[in-house]
C-alpha cells in the first residue's frame, strides 16, 4: 500500500522503531539511520545474558525490512548526511530528544526548510512542550506509571506491577503510523508536510482514556478491586478443576447473571435476595466469588468452554504466550508471519503488523538490516561519490 514511499528513521529502542516497522510492512522504503555503535535493542540478549541466543527478536520485530545506515550525527558531516537524505523523502521519523534535535539542526524547522512536503514525526516520552520536554522516557516510566495507567491497573492494597517489554512502545508506535499517514493524507491535498507529534504520555492517557473520562468528568475515579471485591462479581477470572483460569466479561443488565446461574446448575442464586439485584451483588461480591470459585472448580476447562458457549457468554481463557502462539484462531486472524533470516538460510515466526489488508502483501519485506549494512548504497544514491564516503569513513562519520 506504501509503495514510493520514503522514510528516514533515525530512532533508536522500540516506539518509533516500531512504527517504521510498520510502515516497512505496508511496502515503504524504510531508511533507518543508527549512531555508529548500533541501536542497544540490537543487543538486548546479550544485555540479558542470554547472549548464547542468536539474534535479537525484540530488534528483528520492529526493523525488519528497512535498510540500514550507521552515520555518526554527532559530527557535522554525519548531520549533513542526514539533511541528503531528508531532501527527497516523505517521512522523517525520529524519537531523538527535541533538544538535541535543535542542536544539531535536525528539528522540523530546519528540515522543512530543506524539503517543505515533509512529514516529520516526533515521538517523545513526554511531548515536545513544556518543562520536561527533553526528559528521557520508556514506556514503563512515561506511558504506564506517569500516565495513571499502572496506577489504574494497581489492584487495591497491592503493591504495583511492572509492564512487560514495549507494551507502551508499541501502543505508541500504532498511534504514530496512524498520525502519519494522516500527515500524508492531508499532504495530497495541500502538497505541504507537517509536523506529527506521539508520546508514551499521551498514549498511556488514552489508553486509559475510558477511565480518565470519568476522572475528568467527575473528579473521582473508583480503585481496582480484588476479585473478591469486584463491583460485578461475574465479571472476574475464575479457576477450573484443571487449574486453568478463565475470564467472563458480562453485558449490561441482568442477561448474562441468569445465564451463568444456569451453567452453574444453580438456577435458584438468579433470585436469592442476596444476588437479585447489581447492587446486592455487589454489596455481597466475596460470598458470590466464593459461591462461583466452587462451582467452576468443579469441572475442567473443556466442560466450561462447551456450557458458556452454549449460553452465548462473552468469556475467554487465559492463556500463556507458548499455547497463544498454537491458537488456531489467532493463526487464522494472521497474527504470525515468516521473517526471513538475515543469512538466508529460511525463516522465523514473528508477530504480524497490527493490521491485515486481505488480498494484500502486508507482510515483512526482508529481515532486519545488519549494522551498517546499506550504509554506502544508500549515501551513493543520495549524491556521494566514492572520495567522499572513503573520506567519511577515515573519519568515522559512518560505518
Amino acid at each position: 500500500m506504501l509503495e514510493g514511499i520514503k522514510v528516514i528513521e533515525m530512532a533508536t529502542y522500540i516506539a518509533a522503531p516500531g512504527a517504521g516497522g510498520i510502515l516497512a510492512d505496508w511496502g515503504a522504503e524504510v531508511i533507518k539511520v543508527e549512531p555508529l555503535a548500533g541501536c542497544p535493542m540490537r543487543y538486548t540478549m546479550a544485555n540479558v545474558g542470554a547472549d548464547h541466543l542468536k539474534g535479537s527478536p525484540i530488534f528483528d520485530l520492529d526493523n525488519r525490512g528497512k535498510k540500514g545506515v550507521a552515520i555518526n550525527t554527532a559530527t557535522p558531516e554525519g548531520v549533513e548526511a542526514v539533511k541528503r537524505l531528508v531532501k527527497d523523502a516523505d517521512v522523517f521519523l525520529t524519537n531523538v530528544r527535541p533538544g538535541g534535535l535543535e542542536r544539531s539542526g535536525l528539528d522540523y524547522a530546519s528540515l522543512a526548510a530543506i524539503n517543505p512536503r515533509l512529514v516529520y514525526a516526533s515521538v517523545t516520552g513526554y511531548g515536545l512542550e513544556g518543562a520536561e520536554r527533553d526528559r528521557p522516557g520508556f514506556d514503563i516510566a512515561a506511558f504506564w506509571a506517569r500516565s495513571g495507567l499502572g496506577y489504574l491497573e494497581t489492584v487495591k492494597g497491592t503493591e504495583p506491577t511492572t509492564l512487560r517489554t514495549g507494551i507502551g512502545d508499541h501502543t505508541t508506535s500504532m498511534a504514530t503510523v496512524g498520525g502519519i499517514l494522516a500527515a500524508l493524507v492531508e499532504r495530497q491535498r495541500t502538497g505541504k508536510g507537517r509536523l506529527v507529534e506521539s508520546s508514551l504520555i499521551r498514549a498511556g492517557i488514552y489508553a486509559a482514556g475510558s477511565d480518565m473520562a470519568v476522572q475528568l468528568k467527575f473528579g473521582k475515579l473508583g480503585s481496582t478491586k480484588s476479585r473478591h471485591e469486584a463491583v460485578q462479581p461475574i465479571s472476574n477470572f475464575f479457576k477450573t478443576k484443571s487449574g486453568e483460569w478463565f475470564v467472563i466479561v458480562p453485558r449490561q443488565g441482568s442477561v448474562d447473571w441468569t445465564a451463568v446461574c444456569k451453567i452453574i446448575g444453580q438456577p435458584e442464586l438468579e433470585t436469592d435476595p442476596r444476588f437479585a439485584n447489581p447492587k446486592g451483588r455487589r454489596a455481597n461480591a466475596a460470598e458470590l466469588v466464593d459461591i462461583l470459585d466452587a462451582a467452576f472448580a468443579e469441572h475442567d476447562l473443556d466442560h466450561w468452554r462447551q456450557k458458556l458457549d452454549e449460553h452465548d457468554v462473552i468469556w475467554s481463557p487465559l492463556m500463556h504466550p507458548k499455547d497463544v502462539v498454537q491458537d488456531p484462531q489467532a493463526i487464522a486472524a494472521g497474527a504470525f508471519v515468516d521473517v526471513p533470516e538475515e543469512d538466508g538460510s529460511g525463516t522465523f515466526k514473528a508477530p504480524a503488523s497490527p493490521v491485515r489488508f486481505p488480498g494484500a502483501d502486508d507482510g515483512p519485506k526482508g529481515p532486519a538490516p545488519a549494522l551498517g549494512q546499506h550504509t554506502l548504497d544508500v549515501l551513493r544514491a543520495a549524491g556521494y561519490g566514492e572520495a567522499d564516503l572513503a573520506r567519511l569513513r577515515d573519519a568515522k562519520t559512518i560505518g
